[in-house]
């Protein structure tokens, strides 16, 4: 059905661990176990919670459905989630964001292609609004420089689709090509790691985290539930739609007609997760405001005090 079941079966190793090290006596999945396994522990955020009991649920189903007996958490029982308010980096923040790559992502002997990955990673990140898995798992001949065209193949729910790359960051790519894969194989990675590997998603969070601590942007995680996000990775990709709705408005196009074209561009399967962003920036309301005072400001006349003349 296209889902990746790399987190799930993650969880079921860590469920498994749970269960020798408390149960080992136990040979059925029984409520005990499910209700113990199901505790929010301290800091947890109820997200979490719900993402290390869902794969325990379906083991359920999958034994009831072999005829053995298992039990399922009910509905209702876990804490409510409040919906998570994503983090949109502020232009001046972006700024700051990017010369602290380039100003502190520097040659290292551990890692000596860093300094001229990263930059150009986290470039396409916010310029194409690309989730961090479709970037870090790009290959040389997804990358079609001659015309400009990036082919993602490795995405969410396996959907294929092309995204153009703007005039500079085209530029930026070529000039990147010419250093790293001069000598490279079609389907060696775009952005290499360690021994011939991708990065990996946790030496991408922690260069996000050095760079944002060098740019001066918080990035603490423990924000209280309900609370704005704290910045990450994803946020690029959030502030990327944010900023084309925002982009559009000023320009004075119909958001609404063109959130279709966000949507191919950003890979989302149904209409309302682009619809989602209109709501993120005062920014974006306060130039709805301004936009709606200067074409129907004529239908409210201007009234003059018969004192002062004054309106």
């Amino acid at each position: 059905m296209g889902y990746k079941y790399l987190c799930q079966e993650k969880m079921l190793k860590r469920f498994d661990a749970f269960c020798i090290e408390n149960f080992p006596g136990a040979t059925a999945l029984d409520k005990d176990i499910v209700t113990q396994w199901a505790i929010l522990r301290k800091g947890e955020h109820p997200a979490t919670l719900e993402s290390r009991v869902s794969p325990i649920n379906e083991l359920a189903k999958f034994i009831i459905r072999k005829g053995e007996h298992a039990y399922i958490l009910p509905k209702g029982m876990l804490p409510k989630k409040t919906k998570y308010t994503p983090y949109i980096f502020g232009d001046e923040e972006l700024k700051r964001f990017f010369a602290a790559i380039d100003n502190t992502c520097k040659f290292c002997y551990e890692v000596p292609l860093r300094h001229i990955v990263l930059p150009v990673f986290f470039r396409l990140l916010y310029c194409c609004g690309l989730r961090v898995s479709e970037a870090r798992l790009m290959k040389l001949e997804d990358v079609n420089l001659k015309d400009g065209i990036i082919t993602l193949v490795r995405t969410k729910f396996g959907k294929h689709r092309q995204v153009p790359l703007s005039p500079e960051l085209r530029s930026l790519f070529n000039e990147y090509s010419l250093i790293i894969h001069a000598t490279s194989r079609q389907d060696d990675w775009f952005f290499p790691g360690l021994h011939g590997e991708p990065m990996t998603v946790g030496n991408v969070n922690r260069n996000f985290r050095r760079f944002l601590w060098s740019a001066g942007i918080s990035h603490c995680d423990k924000t209280k539930i309900g609370e704005r996000g704290a910045p990450n990775v994803h946020s690029l990709r959030h502030t990327f739609a944010v900023n084309c709705l925002r982009k559009w408005m000023k320009q004075g196009k119909n958001t609404h007609a063109y959130l279709p074209v966000l949507q191919a561009f950003m890979g989302h399967a149904q209409f309302k997760d682009t619809a989602y962003y209109l709501h993120f920036s005062t920014d974006m309301a306060q130039d709805i405001r301004a936009s709606l005072e200067e074409k129907v400001s004529f239908i409210i006349p201007t009234v003059l005090s018969q004192k002062g003349g004054q309106p």
